[in-house]
């Protein structure tokens, strides 16, 4: 087994097959709540066949900090182009390949929004690494 994580993204690829591009502060309440609704059922599902670890919707808010030195930690409101504007969430899940982790990313990106319709959202897929990178030298 494998833990991989799959990371939310509603923008930063092709557009969606829908032609639309609904941010969710703007859906109906009854389409956020189908859309989480459906996280849910898919979460349960995965617990079901022990492949869930964990899953979490990020904030929209953030900050961005770097290391600046002895006391100084200079902190800013951006760029997040990596994460606050891509990266809505994530799911953390425990399969035997990656083409099964490139099933539930298919599943994932299906949810739906805006008119009930699937969101064709950009899921990441990435293995976590097991051991640090074999440096040569």
């Amino acid at each position: 087994m494998t833990k991989y994580l799959l990371l939310k993204h509603y923008r930063g690829g092709p557009q969606p097959a829908t032609g639309e591009d609904i941010p969710m502060d703007q859906w109906d309440p009854q389409e956020v709540t189908d859309h989480i609704g459906f996280m849910g059922h898919l979460a349960a599902s995965l617990r079901e066949q022990g492949e869930f670890v964990s899953a979490q919707a990020l904030s929209p808010d953030g900050t961005f900090v770097r290391f600046g030195g002895e006391g100084k930690a200079p902190v800013t409101d951006g760029p997040f182009a990596e994460t606050k504007d891509l990266v809505a969430g994530w799911m953390c899940i425990d399969v035997e390949s990656r083409e099964r982790a490139h099933e539930v990313a298919a599943v994932l990106s299906s949810a739906p929004g805006a008119g009930s319709r699937p969101l064709y959202e950009w899921i990441e897929v990435r293995a976590f690494l097991d051991n640090p990178p074999e440096i040569d030298g």
